[in-house]
């Protein structure tokens, strides 16, 4: 697994094994995990500059503004008063995950009553548990409970002690498209491992981080990852996060409240 500088603070980590994977699949992460868990909500990356490296993913918007949700090349911001709205080129990011979405498998799902459901019958699908996987799922939904946070003013809190604060949608019964990312063990630190899911409702008036749901149909569109990009921040806020100490804690924390 070779690792390489390819620009001043950015790395490429390549992954090379027996799946296949679709023509230049590739995955660009701005930040860390750990640096938003500290704190660090201000970057310097912009919507139009995320959107040359991809037309996929997620993320939230500089000062924690919401949650990011990246579909077809649109950039949507599920706002903590519910609302969803879509976002100008020049918003600035402090964390994102994005990708051109080259899905190479597509499975049937029905019946999921957990989000640990969904994951499960998912990781079935998946020959290698130590790869990065992008996934799409365009479903209907008899429950789904997402969150947003609004946002917020230094000096700032650990994301902790924020998500405390957070808004909590149950939006009953909804049709959308869940998007998401599965991630490697390994990642401890600069991802999240496992799976991260967003939303957006097919009328695009609500979404967000998605903390549970009730799947009754749909399906799942998967692309492989065969390459990942992180570009390291030089904001004040980053350089400053203490990113020596394990937030894994901190991380179940902030992703709980899952059924």
């Amino acid at each position: 697994m070779p690792l390489r500088f390819l620009r001043p603070l950015v790395l490429a980590l390549s992954f090379s094994t027996s799946v296949a994977y679709a023509a230049d699949a590739r995955l660009f992460q701005y930040s860390t995990i750990d640096a938003l868990l500290a704190g660090a909500y201000d970057g310097n990356i912009s919507v139009a500059e995320l959107a040359r490296h991809g037309d996929f993913g997620l993320g939230t918007y500089n000062r924690v503004d919401g949650e990011m949700i990246l579909i077809d090349g649109v950039f949507y911001k599920a706002k903590g008063n519910g609302k969803v709205e879509i976002v100008p080129p020049q918003e600035l990011s402090p964390l994102a995950i994005v990708t051109h979405f080259q899905p190479t498998k597509e499975i049937s799902l029905a019946g999921v009553a957990t989000l640990a459901e969904l994951e499960a019958q998912l990781d079935a699908s998946l020959s290698n548990k130590n790869a990065f996987y992008a996934i799409r799922i365009q479903g209907n939904f008899t429950g789904m409970t997402t969150r947003a946070i609004d946002p917020q003013v230094k000096p700032y809190k650990p994301l902790a002690e924020v998500t405390k604060t957070q808004s909590i949608f149950k939006l009953g019964s909804t049709s959308g498209q869940l998007i998401g990312f599965r991630s490697p063990a390994f990642v401890k630190g600069f991802n999240v491992p496992g799976y991260h899911w967003h939303y957006l409702s097919s009328d695009l008036s609500s979404g967000g981080h998605v903390l549970a749901l009730q799947l009754t149909a749909g399906k799942a569109k998967i692309a492989t990852i065969s390459t990942v990009e992180l570009q390291v921040p030089d904001t004040e806020g980053f350089i400053a996060a203490d990113q020596f100490k394990d937030r894994a804690q901190e991380l179940h924390a902030v992703e709980k409240i899952r059924e």
